[in-house]
């Protein structure tokens, strides 16, 4: 028999609760919980430390007299007019993980001599839309139809995604926490969030969203850091808060994904979604969205084909199953560019090989294969 701890009722219901669970329903899946809370029993270490375990907590957390406060450090931002500080613990736990990523990256380069990006922050809300787009296309170097020289959306996502890395942004893809597949981040919750500092911004795209939701939100979150915000996102419909910035951010995405004059142009011959999807190489859904914006459509038209068409994304991925090349995966969930700066930390001595384990979710011989086989 392990020693019997004394733990405050409180922290066991208030831990329950913060995992997403109905409190009487865990209990009464574990009645043996249901004794600590009534204090008919006390815990052994071992029994707590499964505990904190099954409902993802700091062993630590179970010994404090209250709960802690826990607040994510920006807004998160719900489409209409609500905006949180809080949110649940598999998103929050996610911001932790892409924190801690940016910190030590932060902290290395700094350590290099690197110079601060010029474009973090290089924008207030007070800009136009239209300035903002400009200055990222020549960022990036892109002409006004970019994405017209691709064949489909995904190959335009790819594209994107390396460019901007190329500047020194990190996205990171995932649908879950790290490696959990048993901690889905569902896409109602969160299409993303974006960490902006001067040295290295962060984003995250929920990959469990459609590949061309996941594009808008890219470009949003892209001017987030040229205003210097971070924040989270749900964009319900593709459509933003209503905050100003938000709204800013969004004009900045429609307008550099189809800009206005091409789209009116070809809108005039032809108003057909599909053959301007097929034209900008973007979805069918971020076109009706434009043709929202730009008053060719209603409000009523643009949820009905909102609709249909995500169902009809929902229902290819149930038919597609689950499953795919770890390795692969984890390129996306990391981020080559941020491994690549790990793998480097190590063979320099910089960082120690359990702090690389830790900080990338890779652990062991897992590590080893994807830095030597799937890096580059």
């Amino acid at each position: 028999m392990g020693t019997e701890i004394n733990i405050n009722p409180t922290m066991l219901t208030w831990a329950i609760a913060r995992a997403g669970y109905v409190v009487d329903d865990f209990l009464e899946k574990f009645p043996h919980v249901k004794k600590w809370i009534e204090q008919i029993k006390n815990p052994t270490v071992k029994q707590l430390e499964e505990f904190a375990h099954r409902v993802h907590i700091p062993f630590g957390y179970l010994f404090l007299q209250e709960p802690p406060k826990e607040q994510i450090p920006f807004p998160f931002f719900r489409t209409g007019n609500n905006q949180t500080h809080q949110v649940s613990i598999n998103v929050y736990d996610t911001i932790l993980i892409l924190q801690r990523r940016q910190d030590w990256l932060t902290d290395y380069l700094l350590e290099k001599e690197e110079l601060p990006l010029p474009f973090v922050g290089k924008f207030n809300s007070e800009a136009g839309f239209e300035t903002i787009v400009a200055d990222i296309r020549q960022t990036l170097n892109l002409i006004p139809d970019w994405a017209n020289d691709f064949q489909t959306f995904e190959n335009t996502l790819s594209f994107i995604t390396k460019k901007i890395e190329e500047i020194g942004i990190m996205i990171n893809f995932n649908g879950i926490v790290e490696n959990n597949t048993h901690r889905v981040i569902p896409v109602d919750e969160c299409r993303g969030f974006v960490l902006v500092n001067e040295m290295v911004p962060f984003m995250f795209v929920n990959s469990a969203d459609a590949k061309a939701a996941q594009l808008f939100t890219i470009i949003h979150e892209l001017a987030h850091i040229w205003l210097g915000e971070s924040a989270g996102f749900d964009n319900q419909n593709l459509l933003p808060a209503n905050d100003p910035i938000e709204k800013l951010c969004d004009q900045v995405a429609a307008e550099f994904l189809v800009p206005a004059i091409s789209f009116n142009e070809i809108w005039a011959n032809s108003a057909d979604i599909h053959k301007l999807a097929r034209y900008f190489k973007v979805s069918p859904i971020v076109i009706a969205r434009r043709a929202l914006d730009l008053g060719k459509m209603n409000k009523g038209e643009f949820f009905q084909f909102y609709n249909h068409y995500m169902e009809g994304i929902r229902l290819k991925k149930e038919s597609q199953g689950s499953g795919g090349d770890f390795y692969a995966t984890a390129r996306k969930r990391i981020s080559v560019n941020f491994a690549a700066y790990v793998d480097q930390a190590v063979k320099q001595n910089k960082l120690l090989y359990r702090d690389a384990y830790k900080i990338t979710g890779l652990r062991g011989d897992t590590y080893q294969n994807f830095v030597t086989k799937h890096l580059f």
